[in-house]
């Protein structure tokens, strides 16, 4: 196998071979009975000191990924199968939390009292879209209870100074939010952050499908939220569309319908795609903020047995 050493890194030298020869067996690319390289050879190798080299060695022999055979060297041990029910796999990762928090030198009694905290939380009952946009809250929470079975709320800042108004809730946020909703919540909390779509990977396909003279294509584009109407504007002219021939249209106003009909087609949020005023024709083109990547992220929350 080949090795990788980053010296400037955050983790120690030893603990960087002992992952590396973790996910090499967990891999296939080391199976039982494969000679590790000699303490010598690796130093020698990379540079670095055969006593760092040995450390990881040792590391790995105690939690039994591989064994010493004096005289010979250091070889993958034959029960190193990796976990295949949940239950080993369940062992495997709380395995893994304790080794990486060990390296954080905090005492015995701080760790357990943090994890104390998330393990007598409330049970969720709840997903709970934390935004300080009440526009964009309803297009994320259309599009969230549209992948999962689960129940969706969703709620301002000011929820996060609330320990009973997220009682049972695991808060979902945007990226750009992330780092200011963490800050506020309380610790012992669960945070997703919800992956945004490419709007070129979306946009490209549906353009493909308009006809060769894109500057004669009068489109409507449809939403409540004006950042959503500003992004459409860019990506759209950019695109190579004629700016005279984009109908945009804010939602919250009266009369929002007006020449949507002649369009050739309407791109809009998920949420603007079900209010009951949306033109019958032409066809909406749904923009979906939410990558493929939400979906999955979600799909564990349709079981309410599944959820913590």
């Amino acid at each position: 196998m080949r090795f990788w050493f980053a010296s400037s890194s955050e983790v120690p030298i030893y603990r960087q071979v002992v992952t590396q020869v973790v996910l090499a067996i967990l891999s296939g690319d080391l199976r039982p009975g494969d000679r590790l390289p000699s303490t010598r050879e690796l130093a020698r190798r990379f540079g670095i000191h055969p006593n760092t080299v040995s450390a990881g060695y040792r590391q790995l022999d105690r939690d039994g990924w591989t064994e010493t055979r004096h005289g010979s060297g250091v070889f993958v041990c034959a029960n190193t199968a990796p976990p295949s029910t949940p239950e080993q796999i369940l062992d495997h990762h709380i395995a893994d939390f304790f080794r990486a928090v060990r390296e954080l030198n905090l005492p015995s009694a701080a760790i357990r009292s943090r994890v104390a905290e998330w393990i007598t939380s409330p049970p969720p009952d709840h997903l709970l879209i934390i935004d300080p946009d009440p526009e964009l809250r309803l297009i994320l929470l259309t599009e969230v209870r549209q992948m999962t079975t689960f129940p969706v709320k969703d709620a301002s800042l000011e929820v996060c100074t609330s320990t009973q108004a997220l009682a049972g809730a695991i808060p979902l946020c945007r990226p750009s939010k992330c780092k200011m909703i963490r800050s506020a919540l309380p610790s012992g909390i669960e945070l997703i952050t919800l992956q945004i779509r490419s709007a070129n990977a979306w946009l490209n396909p549906w353009l493909d499908g308009l006809s060769a003279d894109r500057s004669n294509q009068l489109i409507g584009v449809a939403s409540h939220w004006p950042e959503f109407l500003e992004i459409a504007r860019t990506m759209l002219v950019a695109a190579g569309l004629n700016s005279d021939m984009l109908i945009f249209r804010d939602v919250r106003k009266p009369r929002w319908t007006r020449g949507l009909e002649q369009t050739t087609a309407i791109i809009c949020d998920a949420y603007t795609a079900t209010v009951p005023a949306f033109p019958t024709k032409p066809s909406a083109m749904i923009f979906p903020l939410l990558a493929d990547s939400a979906q999955v992220e979600l799909n564990g929350y349709a079981n309410p047995r599944s959820v913590l």
